[in-house]
Parts: C-alpha cells; structure tokens; sequence
C-alpha cells in the first residue's frame, strides 16, 4: 500500500511541476529549466512523460527498490543512476526501461550496494 501512495505523490509531482512550466511561464523552477533548456517544449514534455513512465514501472515491480534508483531523460534517452542489491536488479531495471513507449536508449549508472 506504501508504494501506491509514494507512486501517486511521485505521479503528483510530475504533473504538477509540468504544469507549473506551463502556467508560469519562465518564472519558478519549471519555467526556467524550460526557459534555460535548448530543448524544443514538445520534446521536454515527452522527456517528463518518459520519465515519469519508466519512475512508475520501477515503482510497481515487486523485485526493484526504484526509490534507490534515479531516473533521468534527454531527448528519450533514459539514464538510470543509484544502487540496487545485486547485478539481476540492474538487468531487470534495463529491461523494464526499454518496455516504456519512446524510449530510445537505457544508458545504467546504476551500482551494487549490500
């Protein structure tokens, strides 16, 4: 039930900070990363999309800690960064990443903590 919770407030942030780009408009964190960022907007909202997909499929797979794991996209490359607890986490985390719609490439940073 614990990881539900965390996997609606993480959806929550997500969808609140996108929309805090769009409202504001240049002011406030959300405005000027998209303000600063080279990125065209559709491209940075997909990156977000992509994101927010892979953080909730790590989140609701039984057998991956994703609160160890950092998720980061750029122009739909995913770049996962944190540790797990053995090398079958990293390959399911890949694994995982690649399922999710518009991701191109999985780059892992991720390490084995135990």
């Amino acid at each position: 039930m614990n990881k539900y919770l965390s996997l609606i407030a993480i959806t929550s942030v997500f969808f609140l900070n996108g929309c805090t780009a769009v409202l504001v408009g240049g002011a406030g964190v959300g405005g000027y990363t998209a303000g600063t960022d080279e990125r065209p907007l559709g491209v940075i909202s997909e990156d977000v999309s992509i994101t927010a997909s892979v953080k909730t499929t790590l989140i609701r797979d039984d057998q991956i800690d994703a609160f160890d794991i950092n998720v980061d996209t750029y122009r739909s490359v995913v770049t996962l960064h944190g540790h797990v607890k053995n090398t079958s986490q990293i390959t399911r985390a890949i694994r995982l990443t690649k399922t999710i719609s518009g991701v191109k490439k999985v780059i892992s940073k991720l390490v084995v903590i135990k």
